[in-house]
């Protein structure tokens, strides 16, 4: 009897270990984002509206998994007591975290607002002076945050690592987009607001994306470099896909990129012609001098140029030159010799 007994016992603790597992996994699974799906939605939120509303409304909005298990995370995280009302424009798939920030910070659409459109390519540096320019805050002091504030939210900043050689941390996680904001709003919510933008286009798409930089045994903020040296070289986006390839096997076999876009990083304006004695600028960004990647992303590369850093084309090209009749399109080479012949006849053409 005894041991019917125990049986009974283990019998009950081992179903009550297991229902707790399940409901560690299905509390995990419901603090997840909800699935992404394209386009924004909006969410208002009335003045002196409780977070157990604000969550209902999170949820019939489809930006969160359940209304009942964010409440309960904003509890436990001593969260919703900061909320802002006014009327807010989101992306499902955003992280909870996320979610909270904007709401913290009061990140609302902005009626009167100022608009600022970085283009793509754009350095970190040319930011600052468009922002300058146009909100009146001072270069330096933008730069300076994106250097030393560390309180940013946006998932992407956790992937930044931190190397002393990078020019400027945040340069390439900025992404081009038109934003619109009051004109007092602080250097960080600006810089906060364009990395949680790229988080924000990551949710959008495929989701064996993560899964294959892990194949190639790539981080993140490597293929964030990758995509900025497809974005500063290409102009046309269907052949985004193939210098992606020829990055990635000149990588493979070892030999230095030679990416003139690296060395005019350098400088505080592009050059219109780079001479011998600029390719031997000695700088961790020189991929003249140095093989492999350079230390972190040259420029805010576009949504096309990050897919081609993620999905490269399927070629044996090493090599590329400009085509220098009018069309900024490329030629591309498997071997030294027929790069000889493309560079020949792309200056018959000129």
């Amino acid at each position: 009897m005894k041991s019917a007994g125990k049986r009974v016992l283990w019998t009950v603790i081992i179903i009550g270990l297991a229902a707790v597992l399940s409901l560690g996994q299905y509390v995990r699974h419901m603090l997840t984002p909800a699935p992404a799906k394209e386009g924004a939605v909006r969410v208002d939120i009335p003045p002196g509206t409780g977070s157990v509303q604000i969550a209902a409304k999170l949820e019939n909005a489809g930006l969160i998994r359940s209304a009942s298990l964010f409440t309960y995370y904003l509890k436990y995280k001593g969260e919703g007591a900061k909320f802002q009302a006014g009327e807010y424009e989101m992306v499902p798939g955003m992280t909870i975290d996320a979610i909270i920030d904007t709401l913290n910070k009061g990140l609302t659409i902005k009626e009167q607002g100022i608009k600022l459109t970085v283009p793509e390519g754009y350095t970190i540096k040319q930011i600052a002076d468009k922002i300058g320019q146009q909100f009146g805050t001072d270069p330096e002091v933008l730069l300076k945050t994106a250097q030393e504030y560390k309180g940013f939210s946006a998932k992407v900043y956790a992937a930044i690592p931190d190397n002393p050689q990078l020019s400027n941390r945040l340069e390439g996680y900025l992404f081009p987009e038109t934003y619109e904001w009051k004109k007092e709003i602080e250097p960080q919510d600006m810089l906060d607001q364009m990395m949680l933008e790229l988080d924000k286009k990551l949710s959008g798409l495929p989701a064996d994306w993560e899964r294959k930089l892990a194949e190639r045994g790539q981080s993140f903020h490597q293929m964030m470099t990758v995509a900025s040296l497809i974005e500063r070289e290409v102009v046309l986006d269907e052949e985004r896909p193939l210098v992606g390839s020829v990055i990635y096997n000149r990588l493979q076999k070892g030999m230095p990129l030679q990416i003139d876009a690296t060395v005019q990083y350098l400088f505080d304006k592009p050059k219109e012609r780079l001479y011998e004695k600029d390719l031997q600028i000695e700088s961790p960004y020189n991929t003249y001098l140095h093989a492999g990647l350079p230390p972190g992303p040259i420029a805010s590369p576009s949504l096309s140029s990050i897919k081609a850093a993620i999905e490269p084309a399927d070629t044996k090209y090493l090599f590329y030159v400009t085509k220098k009749d009018g069309g900024k399109g490329h030629l591309f080479a498997e071997t030294y010799e027929q790069h000889q012949q493309n560079i020949a006849a792309s200056k018959k053409n000129q």
